[in-house]
C-alpha cells in the first residue's frame, strides 16, 4: 500500500468560472494552469457556474487525461456541481486512497462553505471567504473551532480570502503562520495579496511563490499560488503554532 509523503505541494486556484477576465468560456486554459503548477493538491473556487442548479464550469471528464489528478470524492452543491459552494480539491490519485473530506458551513451573509480533507498527518482546509470583512472574521472563527474538533494538529488553510490587508481580518489565524505567496489579482496586472496559506505548527513551508504566466494570466482573474510544504520542520525555522505571525505585506 503507497503512503502519504512527509512533503507536498499545496496549491490554491481561483477559476472564475473558466471564463478569464470577460471571456470566452475556455477550460481548457485553466486546465493547462493546473498541470503546470505540478501541485499534490490543489484547492480550487469558483469551478460552478453561479445560478441555477450550478452546473460544473470545470468540466470533470478532462480533469484527469489534462493534470493527471482526480476530484476529491464528496457531495456537491446539486446534482450537476463539481464543488460545494463553488469549490473543490483535486489530488493526485495516489494520494485518493487516504483522503476524506467534509463540508463545513460557514456563517455570514452569502451562502459560504469550506471543505475539509483529511490524509494522514494532515488537515487541509479549502476556503473562499465573504466579501465582508465581519463575513470573514467570524468564518475563519468558525472554521478554527470546526479544524480543532477534527483531530489533527496539523492544519493548513488555503484559498481565496477575500482580504486584501496583511494585518486586517485575519486575527483568528493569529496562532498561525499566513502566508500570502504575491499579488494574486487581478490577473492581468496582480496587485493585491487575496490567495492565501495559513500553517500550523509542526509544517515547515519550504518554499511558494505565485503561479505567473502568459496562460494564467489569461485564464482567470486570479493566479494560482503555491507552498512546498513538509510535515515536520527540517531546520530552525519557528513555529507558528507557538509564536504565531501574519507576514506583512509589502507597502504596509
Amino acid at each position: 500500500m503507497s503512503t502519504v509523503p512527509d512533503s507536498l505541494r499545496l496549491a490554491s486556484y481561483n477559476l472564475h468560472k473558466c471564463r478569464g477576465m470577460t471571456g470566452p468560456y475556455a477550460p481548457e486554459r485553466n486546465l493547462q494552469v493546473i498541470a503546470q503548477i505540478k501541485a499534490d493538491v490543489i484547492a480550487l473556487q469558483e469551478v460552478d457556474f453561479r445560478y441555477g442548479d450550478r452546473p460544473e464550469a470545470l468540466p470533470r471528464d478532462q480533469i484527469r487525461d489534462a493534470t493527471g489528478m482526480v476530484p476529491a470524492v464528496f457531495n456537491g452543491t446539486g446534482r450537476n456541481s463539481l464543488g460545494w459552494h463553488g469549490q473543490t480539491i483535486l489530488l493526485r490519485p495516489e494520494l485518493m486512497e487516504h483522503a476524506q473530506v467534509r463540508r463545513l458551513p460557514l456563517p455570514g451573509i452569502e451562502p459560504r462553505g469550506a471543505l475539509a480533507l483529511r490524509l494522514p498527518g494532515l488537515t487541509l482546509i479549502a476556503l473562499h471567504l465573504g466579501l465582508m470583512r465581519t463575513s470573514r472574521r467570524a468564518q475563519l472563527r468558525r472554521i478554527l473551532a470546526q479544524a480543532g474538533r477534527l483531530g489533527h494538529d496539523r492544519l493548513v488553510l488555503t484559498g481565496d480570502f477575500n482580504e486584501w490587508h496583511g494585518d486586517r481580518g485575519l486575527e483568528a489565524l493569529e496562532p498561525m503562520h499566513v502566508i500570502a505567496p504575491g499579488p494574486s489579482w487581478p490577473a492581468p496586472f496582480p496587485r493585491l495579496h487575496y490567495d492565501r496559506f495559513a500553517v500550523s505548527r509542526g509544517i515547515e513551508v519550504l518554499d511558494f511563490g505565485v503561479h505567473d504566466n502568459d496562460m494564467a494570466r489569461q485564464a482567470s482573474d486570479h493566479l494560482p499560488v503555491w507552498a512546498d510544504i513538509a510535515y515536520e520542520p527540517r531546520s530552525a525555522a519557528p513555529e507558528p503554532g507557538i509564536s504565531g505571525r501574519i507576514d506583512p505585506l509589502p507597502g504596509e
